[in-house]
């Protein structure tokens, strides 16, 4: 026990003594020695003056963007075990590891020997206390940034970060051409559908099987989707990323869609819902009291989809989405192109697995 604490101890003393000198951090304003600086989701602004070359992170949408902007990721010194014998992933396979996944406790030991300048972390995920973290790294000369990468109205901002701290302003700027253009070819669809025509949606957070229904609201990412694909979500008016609600507030609503996001299910790369846990949840949600009635179990358009879906690959993901929102608008559309597309372009792999499930 006493060896562990005085290697904890030196390990600190070598940080600060190094301090990795060309980084420098601030909580309230841009440092003035770094020749760019750039400012996190938090608001933390962070001045350097060469790009970051010892990188830890433990999310794969961080590292998903990296990769969107051809940044080397042997710049990534310590990783989650989300990237461990994972094909989407060989140049990580093998990394040091400073974390179960994105959300379980640090490993700061771990952390410590890796000697990374920076630290990707979630800004506004709720399972993650990033200001706690910056409190004990930032003290020992490890940057905390602070990004999400899910929230569709911040995402180009926080690439746009990525893309100033890698210095990939080009890559960023034709990447966000792309979005221009699946946007603009789903709008040029949508544009012609009447108000009365755009179904009403509730979209599900997985746990609403464990208590009562949580919904994603006004600031969720999935309401700009949803919108983008023709729908309205039904509890947009409601404050923060997700809430709880009575049962009664759905059936009022009588929504024509139920969507479930499937952050939790076995779906996505390489994963096929091989125990039909899609089947058995929307079997759960259409047998709740009063259900049975409600117009999207009746019509049987409840569907849900894959994690991926809510990173950084949404506007990817953006003509699925409006192929089951507006199912005649879009039938002609071959939506799997665009999440081919993604794939090959920015993992150079094929896609395979199961990205949506349906009731």
């Amino acid at each position: 026990m006493a060896t562990g604490k005085m290697l904890g101890i030196l390990q600190v003393v070598i940080l600060v003594i190094g301090g990795w000198g060309i980084y420098h951090f601030s909580a309230d304003e841009p440092v003035e020695d770094g020749t760019k600086t750039v400012v996190d989701s938090n608001g933390v602004a962070y001045s350097f003056d060469e790009t970051p070359t010892r990188v830890a992170l433990t999310n794969t949408y961080a590292a998903t963007v990296m990769k969107m902007l051809d940044v080397d990721l042997s710049v990534i010194v310590g990783a989650s075990k989300d990237f461990q014998s994972n094909e989407l992933w060989p140049e990580l396979d093998g990394t040091d590891i400073v974390q179960n996944s994105a959300h379980s406790e640090i490993d700061f030991e771990a952390l410590l020997d890796t000697r990374p300048e920076l630290y990707i972390v979630f800004a506004t995920n709720g399972m993650v206390d990033t200001e706690a973290i910056r409190e004990k790294l930032n003290p020992v000369g490890i940057h905390v940034l602070a990004l999400d990468f899910y929230k569709y109205d911040s995402l180009r901002y926080e690439i746009g970060v990525l893309a100033t701290l890698f210095d990939r302003e080009d890559n960023a700027q034709q990447l966000f051409e792309e979005f221009d253009r699946i946007e603009a070819e789903v709008n040029e669809r949508i544009d012609l559908v009447s108000e009365e025509d755009r179904p009403t949606v509730v979209m599900e957070h997985h746990a609403s099987l464990t208590r009562d229904p949580v919904v994603l609201t006004g600031t969720s990412q999935w309401t700009d989707l949803i919108e983008l694909a023709g729908g309205k979500n039904v509890f947009s008016h409601l404050p923060g990323h997700t809430t709880h609600v009575d049962m009664e507030a759905i059936l009022e609503e009588n929504p024509d869609v139920l969507m479930f996001d499937g952050i939790t299910f076995d779906l996505g790369f390489d994963s096929y819902d091989d125990r039909d846990k899609c089947t058995t949840h929307m079997q759960a949600i259409s047998e709740r009291p009063g259900f049975t009635e409600m117009q999207a179990v009746e019509n049987d358009r409840m569907f849900v989809m894959a994690g991926e879906f809510a990173g950084p690959m949404m506007i990817y993901g953006l003509p699925t989405l409006a192929k089951q929102l507006q199912p005649s608008v879009f039938e002609d559309v071959d939506s799997d192109a665009y999440l081919d597309d993604f794939f090959t372009t920015y993992f150079n792999i094929d896609r395979k697995g199961t990205f949506l499930c349906f009731a």
